[in-house]
């Protein structure tokens, strides 16, 4: 199966209801590609965690009238350029994320640098109704980034978000929008000149489809498309009910450093940026020592990329690795740990132990080399 048909796979599973993007992830680990999960039974299907009866009975019915090579066809008329998983284009930081999409949409000028991870990219949010404080320093910020050679990830909503997309563009700089409409939906609307400015710099990105049109519940999930983008994100200035704060949080779940601008406690807009603070993240002081603290990241491992899906490849050198003797709680514990950051919560659900029990267990096997700890209670094998 080439990658251009393994491609249409994913978009023949997005489609089918209640399959969402963890769910595929699961399918594409059991059965290495989603074209072999496609021909799958219903009693394989059984065995992937989170496929029960009502899911694995809407998977039968809507595969046995799903014509693949005509619905790709059509939907490549109106939809020409995406990307999957099984693509080599498909941007190598969202590979990393628990819940990657399995089809982003995009519009305006690639660079496989930045899919690669090569280009560093930082995501820039915050309040849609900021103060001049707020607007001075975003500009301020973005500016001496974008000049950097950093790349700009946003949403482009109004406020902070179009506030750090002009200021990329004014400095002849690259910017990426992640939207929660189709790449063809221009919100909010009074931002078109700045929609048609990016696409002659930047990229539009979206994982919905041309045409679908602002919903509520769609900017929670773009959020997460802009953290997982991103190696750093910073929080301008936020309330306490702030989508940037849903952008932050999901970006300290994914292993990303978070960075918060301080404000006045007068300022109910500055509220959300003290309580990320007062969670530990960085505290951005000047332009100076934020471009120092992101230039010392290290660079992201791009690994083998010419194999694909880069899930199957993490999953199949992971479980090549022979496992050293162990107490068989120890092995228990150790085989719960995926490739990627595993939280804490989801080991003691996988092995049915105490949260107790598992804790002392993984020092243990911090001591014996074999798992580090990650910020947010998350742990990942060491390499062997």
């Amino acid at each position: 199966m080439n990658k251009v048909e393994e491609r249409a796979f994913w978009l023949a599973w997005s489609q089918i209801p209640g399959i969402g993007p963890i769910l595929l992830r699961r399918l594409e680990q059991h059965f290495g590609k989603l074209s072999v999960a496609w021909e799958a039974n219903a009693k394989a299907l059984g065995q992937v965690e989170g496929f029960g009866r009502q899911i694995i009975d809407t998977v039968v019915r809507e595969r046995s009238h799903f014509n693949l090579e005509m619905f790709l066809q059509e939907h490549s008329v109106k939809n020409p350029c995406f990307w999957t998983p099984a693509d080599r284009e498909y941007p190598r930081l969202l590979l990393e994320i628990p819940n990657p999409p399995p089809v982003l949409y995009y519009r305006g000028i690639v660079q496989v640098e930045e899919n690669l991870g090569i280009t560093p990219t930082v995501a820039i949010v915050g309040t849609r109704d900021p103060s001049e404080y707020g607007k001075r320093w975003t500009r301020k910020i973005t500016t001496v980034l974008a000049q950097k050679g950093f790349t700009i990830v946003s949403g482009m909503a109004e406020g902070i978000d179009t506030e750090t997309h002009r200021a990329c563009l004014e400095v002849g700089a690259r910017t990426i929008a992640v939207f929660g409409t189709g790449v063809d939906i221009i919100y909010p609307p009074r931002n078109l000149k700045l929609y048609e400015e990016i696409l002659t710099k930047g990229l539009v990105l979206s994982e919905y489809p041309s045409g679908i049109k602002p919903n509520r519940a769609h900017f929670p999930n773009r959020n997460r498309i802009i953290a997982g983008l991103s190696r750093a994100v910073l929080v301008m200035e936020a309330p306490t009910r702030s989508g940037a704060l849903i952008t932050a949080r999901l970006a300290n779940e994914y292993c990303r450093d978070v960075y918060a601008l301080p404000g006045s406690l007068d300022n109910v807009r500055s509220h959300g940026c003290l309580g990320l603070l007062s969670k530990g993240a960085h505290l951005i002081i000047n332009e100076g020592l934020l471009v120092e603290m992101l230039s010392g990241m290290p660079p992201v491992d791009s690994g083998n990329l010419s194999d694909l899906p880069l899930f199957s490849q993490q999953v199949t050198s992971h479980n090549q690795q022979p496992l050293p003797k162990l107490e068989p709680q120890f092995h228990k514990i150790l085989e719960a740990i995926d490739s990627e950051p595993t939280a804490l919560d989801l080991i003691v659900q996988k092995t049915g132990f105490s949260a107790g029990e598992v804790l002392s267990s993984l020092l243990q096997l911090e001591l014996m080399g074999l798992v580090s700890q990650l910020p947010g209670m998350r742990y990942q094998r060491c390499s062997a």
